[in-house]
């Protein structure tokens, strides 16, 4: 099964083995309001835990998407910039953002699961 793990920059991560499937959460797309614009990284791009991997515009700001793990970008959600507002609506599902093939495993340990990360938001409001 696989394991879903999140960062405190709002990004969650659908792990299946060596590769993890990207997004942001469904609380940062609510933070944001409606997403009008994506740039996302371009297949075979290598990012280290951290970097600026993506942006999503909104009609209230612009948030950086950063790469929770180091590794080489394996495919972008290339419908994501024909319908944004797909995240709006499925930010958790259809509304991912990029796949990343891991190179450090060890690297998942920093992040946090499901009920972390909820604790996490709900001490920010």
């Amino acid at each position: 099964m696989a394991e879903v793990k999140f960062t405190d920059q709002h990004e969650w991560l659908l792990i299946d083995g060596d590769v993890a499937k990207v997004g942001i959460t469904d609380y940062a797309q609510e933070q944001l309001g409606d997403v009008v614009f994506v740039e996302l990284p371009q297949p075979g791009t290598e990012f280290n835990q951290g970097d600026e991997a993506a942006v999503v515009e909104s009609v209230k700001a612009a948030a950086e998407v950063y790469a929770p793990v180091t590794g080489e970008i394996v495919e972008a959600n290339n419908g994501l910039e024909d319908d944004p507002a797909v995240i709006n609506s499925d930010a958790q599902g259809e509304g991912w953002f990029f796949t990343i093939k891991m190179s450090d495993a060890g690297e998942l340990e920093t992040l946090m699961d499901e009920a972390g990360y909820k604790d996490f938001i709900a001490g920010l409001d």
